[in-house]
């Protein structure tokens, strides 16, 4: 893969407009296993953030301690994806609720 792969991807991300145009993008160009993936290991960074034990992570979202243990590093030590779309997600959630 190369960065302009990446960069194609990416900008086709971007450009799309609502939940709905982004939910029929990954639906097909992921397989529902893919997505399941995603979605667990998010809900993991979640939950993780959240301060839950790993035990308590694995229990709520059948995800094994190497897949939470792989997004903890991430978090810990990756690029802060995680953590910019977190606190920008929770940051969204504080609004809505006000």
């Amino acid at each position: 893969m190369t960065h302009d792969d990446m960069t194609h991807l990416l900008d086709a991300i971007l450009c799309l407009k609502s939940k709905e145009e982004l939910e029929r993008f990954f639906v097909d160009l992921c397989t529902i296993q893919e997505i399941n993936s995603l979605v667990q290991r998010f809900d993991v960074a979640l939950q993780l953030d959240q301060g839950l034990t790993y035990a308590q992570i694995a229990n709520i979202t059948h995800a094994s301690t190497a897949t939470i243990s792989r997004v903890n590093r991430s978090l810990v030590y990756g690029e802060d994806g995680y953590r910019l779309a977190i606190d920008r997600l929770r940051g969204k959630e504080e609004k809505e609720d006000v």
